[in-house]
Protein backbone atom coordinates (compact mmCIF):
# COMPACT_ATOMS: atom_id res chain seq x y z
CA UNK A 1 0.00 0.00 0.00
CA UNK A 2 2.12 3.00 -1.33
CA UNK A 3 0.71 6.69 -1.76
CA UNK A 4 -1.20 9.22 0.43
CA UNK A 5 -4.24 9.14 1.96
CA UNK A 6 -6.16 12.02 3.23
CA UNK A 7 -7.66 11.45 6.73
CA UNK A 8 -11.16 13.59 8.45
CA UNK A 9 -9.23 13.45 11.81
CA UNK A 10 -12.30 12.62 14.52
CA UNK A 11 -12.11 14.73 17.49
CA UNK A 12 -10.55 12.95 20.73
CA UNK A 13 -7.75 11.60 18.62
CA UNK A 14 -3.74 12.17 18.19
CA UNK A 15 -2.74 12.34 14.81
CA UNK A 16 -0.53 9.23 16.17
CA UNK A 17 -3.56 7.26 17.31
CA UNK A 18 -4.48 7.13 13.72
CA UNK A 19 -1.50 6.09 12.34
CA UNK A 20 -1.58 3.10 15.19
CA UNK A 21 -5.21 2.31 13.67
CA UNK A 22 -4.19 2.33 9.93
CA UNK A 23 -0.96 0.02 10.72
CA UNK A 24 -3.42 -2.21 12.28
CA UNK A 25 -6.01 -1.93 9.94
CA UNK A 26 -3.80 -3.05 7.02
CA UNK A 27 -1.03 -5.16 8.74
CA UNK A 28 1.16 -2.81 7.62
CA UNK A 29 3.92 -0.56 9.49
CA UNK A 30 4.79 2.02 7.35
CA UNK A 31 2.44 5.19 7.63
CA UNK A 32 3.07 8.52 8.66
CA UNK A 33 1.35 11.69 9.01
CA UNK A 34 2.75 14.85 7.51
CA UNK A 35 1.58 17.29 10.60
CA UNK A 36 0.58 16.71 14.07
CA UNK A 37 -2.90 17.51 14.59
CA UNK A 38 -3.89 18.35 18.21
CA UNK A 39 -6.50 15.77 19.68
CA UNK A 40 -9.46 18.44 20.21
CA UNK A 41 -9.48 19.26 16.73
CA UNK A 42 -10.55 17.78 13.62
CA UNK A 43 -10.13 17.50 10.13
CA UNK A 44 -7.24 17.21 7.11
CA UNK A 45 -4.73 14.85 8.15
CA UNK A 46 -1.93 14.14 5.25
CA UNK A 47 -0.97 10.10 5.74
CA UNK A 48 2.20 9.33 3.68
CA UNK A 49 2.08 5.03 3.19
CA UNK A 50 4.93 2.73 2.26
CA UNK A 51 7.47 4.03 -0.05
CA UNK A 52 5.83 7.68 0.34
CA UNK A 53 7.08 8.11 3.53
CA UNK A 54 10.51 8.39 2.22
CA UNK A 55 8.81 12.05 1.33
CA UNK A 56 8.08 13.18 5.00
CA UNK A 57 11.29 15.28 5.61
CA UNK A 58 10.38 17.58 2.42
CA UNK A 59 7.19 18.55 3.43
CA UNK A 60 7.59 21.46 6.47
CA UNK A 61 6.50 24.10 4.42
CA UNK A 62 3.21 23.11 3.16
CA UNK A 63 0.54 25.88 3.30
CA UNK A 64 -3.08 25.10 5.55
CA UNK A 65 -6.85 26.38 6.00
CA UNK A 66 -8.78 26.14 9.18
CA UNK A 67 -12.00 27.26 10.42
CA UNK A 68 -11.70 28.36 13.95
CA UNK A 69 -14.02 29.74 16.47
CA UNK A 70 -13.24 32.17 19.97
CA UNK A 71 -14.59 32.54 22.91
CA UNK A 72 -14.51 35.52 24.67
CA UNK A 73 -14.30 35.91 28.47
CA UNK A 74 -11.30 34.21 29.52
CA UNK A 75 -7.81 33.00 29.05
CA UNK A 76 -6.60 29.97 29.19
CA UNK A 77 -3.00 28.28 30.11
CA UNK A 78 -3.32 26.63 26.31
CA UNK A 79 -5.10 29.65 24.67
CA UNK A 80 -8.09 26.78 24.31
CA UNK A 81 -11.30 25.94 26.35
CA UNK A 82 -9.09 22.64 27.22
CA UNK A 83 -6.42 24.60 29.66
CA UNK A 84 -6.88 25.47 32.85
CA UNK A 85 -8.26 29.10 33.29
CA UNK A 86 -5.87 31.81 34.26
CA UNK A 87 -8.29 35.21 33.89
CA UNK A 88 -11.10 35.94 33.56
CA UNK A 89 -13.08 39.21 32.17
CA UNK A 90 -16.57 40.84 31.37
CA UNK A 91 -16.96 40.88 27.48
CA UNK A 92 -16.82 43.96 25.19
CA UNK A 93 -18.62 43.40 22.32
CA UNK A 94 -17.50 46.85 20.83
CA UNK A 95 -16.06 46.13 17.78
CA UNK A 96 -16.21 44.56 14.41
CA UNK A 97 -15.09 41.12 14.36
CA UNK A 98 -15.10 41.10 10.70
CA UNK A 99 -12.31 44.43 10.71
CA UNK A 100 -10.41 43.08 13.09
CA UNK A 101 -9.77 39.76 11.19
CA UNK A 102 -8.60 41.82 8.00
CA UNK A 103 -6.26 43.01 11.04
CA UNK A 104 -4.18 39.49 11.12
CA UNK A 105 -3.83 39.63 7.32
CA UNK A 106 -0.17 39.64 6.19
CA UNK A 107 3.33 38.52 7.48
CA UNK A 108 3.86 38.89 11.05
CA UNK A 109 5.86 37.47 14.45
CA UNK A 110 3.44 35.31 16.21
CA UNK A 111 3.71 34.30 19.94
CA UNK A 112 3.78 30.86 19.98
CA UNK A 113 1.19 29.44 22.56
CA UNK A 114 2.71 27.71 25.65
CA UNK A 115 1.96 24.78 25.20
CA UNK A 116 3.45 23.60 22.28
CA UNK A 117 6.41 21.41 20.84
CA UNK A 118 8.83 24.49 20.21
CA UNK A 119 11.97 23.76 21.13
CA UNK A 120 13.93 26.41 23.58
CA UNK A 121 17.85 25.08 24.90
CA UNK A 122 16.79 22.00 24.15
CA UNK A 123 13.42 21.90 25.84
CA UNK A 124 9.62 22.09 24.66
CA UNK A 125 7.73 25.46 25.67
CA UNK A 126 4.97 22.56 27.44
CA UNK A 127 7.66 21.12 29.26
CA UNK A 128 8.85 24.21 31.01
CA UNK A 129 5.09 24.99 31.96
CA UNK A 130 4.70 21.47 33.59
CA UNK A 131 7.94 21.77 35.25
CA UNK A 132 6.12 24.96 36.80
CA UNK A 133 9.39 27.14 35.34
CA UNK A 134 8.83 30.48 33.49
CA UNK A 135 7.76 29.53 29.96
CA UNK A 136 9.96 31.63 27.68
CA UNK A 137 8.59 34.05 24.68
CA UNK A 138 8.74 32.44 21.59
CA UNK A 139 8.06 34.36 18.18
CA UNK A 140 7.68 32.24 14.71
CA UNK A 141 7.64 34.09 11.45
CA UNK A 142 4.14 33.50 9.64
CA UNK A 143 2.01 35.05 7.25
CA UNK A 144 -1.92 34.59 6.32
CA UNK A 145 -3.52 34.75 3.39
CA UNK A 146 -6.93 35.88 4.15
CA UNK A 147 -9.40 35.79 6.90
CA UNK A 148 -12.89 35.19 6.65
CA UNK A 149 -16.23 36.01 8.79
CA UNK A 150 -18.12 32.68 9.34
CA UNK A 151 -20.47 34.56 11.85
CA UNK A 152 -20.64 33.64 15.79
CA UNK A 153 -17.18 34.18 15.84
CA UNK A 154 -15.98 31.11 13.71
CA UNK A 155 -13.55 32.22 11.04
CA UNK A 156 -12.39 30.18 7.83
CA UNK A 157 -7.86 31.44 8.05
CA UNK A 158 -5.60 30.62 5.20
CA UNK A 159 -2.10 30.40 6.43
CA UNK A 160 1.49 29.51 5.98
CA UNK A 161 2.97 26.57 7.73
CA UNK A 162 3.75 27.36 11.52
CA UNK A 163 0.68 29.49 12.15
CA UNK A 164 -1.17 28.82 15.71
CA UNK A 165 -5.13 29.26 15.40
CA UNK A 166 -5.06 29.63 19.53
CA UNK A 167 -2.34 32.19 18.94
CA UNK A 168 -5.03 34.26 16.51
CA UNK A 169 -8.13 33.93 18.81
CA UNK A 170 -6.02 34.78 21.67
CA UNK A 171 -4.39 38.02 20.23
CA UNK A 172 -7.81 39.24 18.62
CA UNK A 173 -9.68 39.16 22.27
CA UNK A 174 -6.63 41.19 23.41
CA UNK A 175 -7.07 43.41 20.37
CA UNK A 176 -10.67 44.02 21.44
CA UNK A 177 -9.74 44.62 25.22
CA UNK A 178 -11.22 41.16 25.90
CA UNK A 179 -9.64 37.82 27.16
CA UNK A 180 -10.19 35.09 24.76
CA UNK A 181 -9.36 31.02 23.68
CA UNK A 182 -10.04 29.28 20.97
CA UNK A 183 -12.94 27.57 21.13
CA UNK A 184 -12.72 24.80 18.19
CA UNK A 185 -10.47 23.98 15.49
CA UNK A 186 -11.21 22.12 11.96
CA UNK A 187 -8.22 21.71 9.27
CA UNK A 188 -9.73 21.91 5.68
CA UNK A 189 -6.83 22.23 3.38
CA UNK A 190 -2.99 21.06 3.79
CA UNK A 191 -1.32 22.12 0.38
CA UNK A 192 -3.76 20.62 -2.18
CA UNK A 193 -5.10 18.22 -0.29
CA UNK A 194 -8.71 19.52 1.03
CA UNK A 195 -11.27 18.22 4.06
CA UNK A 196 -13.48 17.05 0.40
CA UNK A 197 -11.12 14.42 -0.38
CA UNK A 198 -10.44 13.17 2.98
CA UNK A 199 -12.24 9.68 4.55
CA UNK A 200 -13.21 9.19 7.91
CA UNK A 201 -12.21 6.05 9.88
CA UNK A 202 -15.80 4.88 9.48
CA UNK A 203 -15.35 5.01 5.93
CA UNK A 204 -12.51 2.90 5.72
CA UNK A 205 -14.13 0.42 7.52
CA UNK A 206 -16.50 -0.32 4.46
CA UNK A 207 -15.05 1.01 1.26
CA UNK A 208 -11.30 0.90 0.09
CA UNK A 209 -8.81 3.61 0.96
CA UNK A 210 -8.56 6.45 -2.10
CA UNK A 211 -4.30 6.89 -2.37
CA UNK A 212 -3.50 9.76 -4.38
CA UNK A 213 0.62 9.38 -6.14
CA UNK A 214 3.61 11.04 -4.37
CA UNK A 215 4.04 13.87 -6.66
CA UNK A 216 1.02 15.52 -4.98
CA UNK A 217 3.09 16.22 -1.77
CA UNK A 218 5.87 17.58 -4.31
CA UNK A 219 4.39 20.66 -6.10
CA UNK A 220 7.00 22.83 -3.72
CA UNK A 221 9.75 21.07 -5.89
CA UNK A 222 10.95 21.47 -9.63
CA UNK A 223 10.36 18.39 -11.73
CA UNK A 224 13.39 17.71 -13.94
CA UNK A 225 13.45 14.89 -16.70
CA UNK A 226 17.00 13.85 -16.33
CA UNK A 227 19.25 12.08 -19.04
CA UNK A 228 20.63 9.73 -18.80
CA UNK A 229 18.50 8.00 -15.81
CA UNK A 230 20.67 5.74 -14.84
CA UNK A 231 23.19 8.36 -13.09
CA UNK A 232 20.27 9.04 -10.90
CA UNK A 233 19.40 5.29 -9.69
CA UNK A 234 22.84 4.76 -9.34
CA UNK A 235 22.83 7.64 -7.01
CA UNK A 236 25.43 10.09 -9.29
CA UNK A 237 26.09 13.97 -9.09
CA UNK A 238 24.54 15.74 -11.90
CA UNK A 239 24.83 18.75 -13.45
CA UNK A 240 21.88 21.02 -13.73
CA UNK A 241 21.08 24.66 -14.78
CA UNK A 242 18.56 25.34 -12.04
CA UNK A 243 18.73 27.88 -9.22
CA UNK A 244 16.80 26.13 -6.41
CA UNK A 245 18.10 24.44 -3.26
CA UNK A 246 16.08 20.99 -4.57
CA UNK A 247 14.57 19.63 -6.81
CA UNK A 248 13.21 16.37 -7.72
CA UNK A 249 14.20 13.76 -10.56
CA UNK A 250 11.60 12.23 -12.86
CA UNK A 251 11.27 8.90 -14.29
CA UNK A 252 8.33 8.54 -16.82
CA UNK A 253 6.38 11.23 -14.62
CA UNK A 254 7.26 9.33 -11.27
CA UNK A 255 9.07 11.03 -8.68
CA UNK A 256 12.44 8.39 -8.23
CA UNK A 257 14.83 10.97 -6.08
CA UNK A 258 15.18 14.47 -4.55
CA UNK A 259 18.49 16.21 -5.64
CA UNK A 260 19.90 18.86 -3.52
CA UNK A 261 22.25 21.63 -4.87
CA UNK A 262 26.05 21.08 -4.04
CA UNK A 263 26.89 23.96 -5.85
CA UNK A 264 26.27 25.97 -8.70
CA UNK A 265 25.38 24.04 -11.28
CA UNK A 266 25.86 20.36 -9.77
CA UNK A 267 23.47 18.85 -7.05
CA UNK A 268 23.88 15.15 -5.21
CA UNK A 269 21.11 12.96 -4.44
CA UNK A 270 19.59 13.31 -1.38
CA UNK A 271 16.62 10.98 -0.93
CA UNK A 272 16.17 8.30 -3.55
CA UNK A 273 12.24 7.49 -3.74
CA UNK A 274 12.01 4.45 -5.82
Amino acid sequence: MDGILIIDKPYGMTSHDVVNWLRKKYKQKKFGHTGTLDPNATGVLVVLCGKSCKLLQFLSDTDKEYIGQIEFGKSTSTDDIWGKVEAEKEVNLDFSFSEELQKFVGKSHQLVPKTSNTPVNGKKLMDYQREGLEVPKVYSDIEIYSMEDLGDYRFKVACSSGTYVRSICRDLALNTNNLGCMKSLRRTKVGRFTINQAQTLEDLETHEPVLYPSIYVLDHLDKINYQPIEDVYQGKRIRLDNSNNEVCILDAGKPIAIYEKEREGLFKSKRGLW
